[in-house]
């Protein structure tokens, strides 16, 4: 029997028309390249975003095309995100932080038709123009009074805009239509583009906040760290206009201090990114000898927390939740809010859950199955490679079969390379990258874990876990470390350290200080990276007895 129920395709254009009647005295705080800061409320957004949509008509784009973003956070590339998908275009939020092999491939593979450039990115694109398509056209997001020199042939975004009517008769088509396109950081080969719908969107909006409800307060301020130029700020360009939330956009400005000012002069209630910038944050928050004005909400994602980070925000009164996700699951996958028995727990057992990757989101499912593709008991002890299926998760990649069969299993779930276990109330403890496990022996050794006891040391400011080749053990595990200060501990106060946590055997067999630590184009640690800065490293056992 069917029911008789209306059915209305999910459009993205409905989050801003909804926010601009429902919440009209919300919308957006900007950080601009031109060095002030930018106000505007939903109603006043959603005019421009009209004006934007007649101006892509003017300049031809039709139905499916692929229209890209070079920027940072801020009111125009938001604009971007609606007005684009809206038409029926796809909108291409493209990574700065790419090389430059990759930034022309994501631009020549999505056959972008048109580029959207802040001022600061010109010159990344003027070194490689020779290297895109020669119909690409560009237009630089500024006015006239700031547009820069450049070789480009570019326009200028205001004046795009400029006499442009602030309605616009926005089009039906079908939910699954595309709506938006961001590739993978693409640390191994070419990356790779995940290609969302109206409609996956529409649903990661509603099924974020009611389980991530610590973060989302009508008529609250919310600041995404995490960039609109991957994997959609963590969908917070749509969530935090459905709930009613000022969206506070800090430009390109994402220090510790800088951060602090923004924060505490706009009162941002829940702040969104990956560790690496917490870190900052929190360094600041020390040297000013508080947190900022109204922040109590911290949303990590991106890479693990360090527990001693949950640890110091928690004690100055800011709720730390973990989420986990991938840009295949649009992107996030889990919440960390911890369920009622645990809000009562004490203060220990609440950071151990806190460090956890969170629970799953209504809506996506996991499973984790062992080298032989057979599914392990979702108890909280057994292992495998981690496995996800929904509504908001791929189902290939964009124009590329043979990386899209390699991600799908024969059930049509995507296997996501992450090595974890699930316990039966859904939280999922990520024991590693697949790719980073170091295997000494026959067993495995868990990096994340390594990096977490050894944060916790004062000394060290930052921290990464490699696999170094042994010839009887096949690999062991390396520990690269930032200072924090002076100090420089010894590999044996190290030990001394974690040695509570681990077996002997477990421990890293060297410590190796550095003034930094690589990142990818997504600001997590590039293991990759430091793996072959120390490709010819020798391990000290090995090392003492060839003399």
């Amino acid at each position: 029997m069917q029911a008789q129920m209306m059915h209305r395709p999910l459009r993205i254009i409905d989050i801003l028309t909804h926010a601009a009647a429902a919440f009209g005295d919300q919308g957006l705080i900007s950080v601009r390249t031109e060095g002030d800061i930018h106000r505007a409320t939903y109603p006043q957004t959603l005019a421009r975003v009209a004006q934007l949509a007649h101006a892509l008509d003017a300049l031809g784009v039709r139905f499916g095309n692929r229209i890209a973003t070079l920027a940072w956070n801020g009111y125009r590339h938001f604009e971007l995100y609606y007005g684009i998908s809206s038409i029926g275009a796809v909108c291409h939020t493209i990574n700065p932080r790419l090389s430059q092999e990759q930034l022309v491939y994501v631009i020549n593979h999505a056959e972008d038709r048109i580029l959207f450039i802040d001022t600061t990115f010109v010159p990344l694109i003027e070194a490689v123009r020779d290297q895109l398509p020669q119909d690409l056209r560009f237009v630089i997001l500024t006015d006239r009074a700031h547009m820069p020199e450049t070789t480009l042939d570019a326009l200028c975004y205001e004046e795009l805009l400029d006499g442009q009517p602030q309605t616009y008769d926005w089009p039906e088509f079908a939910e699954e239509t595309a709506s938006a396109l961001c590739y993978t950081s693409g640390t191994t080969g070419d990356p790779k583009g995940a290609l969302y719908s109206h409609r996956s969107t529409l649903l990661h909006a509603m099924m974020v906040p009611i389980s991530q409800t610590s973060s989302f307060r009508a008529g609250a301020r919310v600041m995404p760290v995490v960039p609109l130029f991957h994997v959609n700020a963590w969908g917070l360009p749509y969530t935090a206009p459905l709930m009613g939330m000022t969206m506070v956009m800090p430009g390109g400005a994402l220090d510790g201090a800088s951060l602090f000012r923004l924060m505490d002069g706009e009162a941002v209630y829940s702040a969104w990114g990956v560790p690496t910038v917490w870190a900052g944050l929190l360094a600041e928050i020390k040297a000013q000898g508080r947190a900022p004005n109204g922040f109590g909400d911290l949303v990590v994602g991106g890479s693990a927390a360090p527990r001693v980070m949950i640890e110091e925000y928690e004690a100055r009164g800011v709720t730390v939740c973990q989420a986990w996700g991938m840009t295949e699951l649009s992107p996030i996958g889990t919440h960390g809010v911890l369920p009622p028995a645990l809000q009562q727990a004490p203060e220990a057992d609440r950071i151990t859950a806190k460090a956890c990757a969170g629970r799953r989101i209504f809506g996506v499912e996991f499973k984790i199955v062992d080298d032989e593709g057979t599914p392990q008991p979702h108890d909280g002890t057994a292992s495998g490679e981690l496995y996800v299926r929904g509504n908001t998760v791929i189902s290939g990649y964009f124009n590329n079969e043979t990386a899209s069969r390699a991600a799908m299993d024969a059930e049509g779930w995507f296997g996501t390379g992450d090595v974890a276990s699930v316990a039966p109330d859904g939280m999922l403890v990520i024991r590693d990258r697949a790719k980073d496990l170091v295997k000494s022996g026959g067993e495995w050794i868990s990096s994340i874990d390594l990096e977490n006891a050894a944060i916790a040391h004062p000394a060290i400011a930052a921290c990464a876990v490699i696999a170094v080749a042994h010839p009887k053990w096949d690999e062991r595990p390396v520990l690269v470390a930032v200072p924090a200060g002076k100090d420089r501990p010894t590999l044996a106060d190290l030990h001394a350290h974690m040695a509570a946590h681990f077996a002997r055997w477990q421990l890293p067999d060297d410590l190796l200080w550095v003034e930094d630590l690589p990142l990818t184009a997504t600001g997590k640690v590039s293991k990759l990276t430091l793996r072959e800065r120390f490709g010819n490293y020798v391990l000290p056992d090995l090392r003492e007895a060839s003399t």
